[in-house]
């Protein structure tokens, strides 16, 4: 299933998700922010279990700022499983 949801204090504006029923991360995809890092990021994800990333990158800042885009992964991965069931 896919999921879009927009960012939150950064420099991203969306993260774009696609789950499995199991819950197996299929695909982010972060339009905005710091390019390479985020795609990076993306391929880090792919299979992992949402949970599990959520656990690593919930509470990550980005310099004095509250959230990071890692943050606003984990956030929506949140919002995408309570969506999901």
């Amino acid at each position: 299933m896919t999921f879009t949801y927009p960012n939150h204090g950064t420099c991203s504006k969306m993260t774009k998700i696609e789950l499995a029923p199991d819950h197996t991360i299929e695909s982010i995809e972060v339009v905005g922010g710091c390019n390479g890092n985020l795609k990076g990021i993306s391929k880090l994800l792919k299979g992992m279990k949402a949970e599990d990333a959520i656990e690593r990158m919930e509470g990550t800042t980005c310099g004095p700022r509250p959230t990071s885009c890692p943050d606003q992964i984990a956030r929506n991965l949140r919002k995408a499983l309570a969506e999901l069931g």
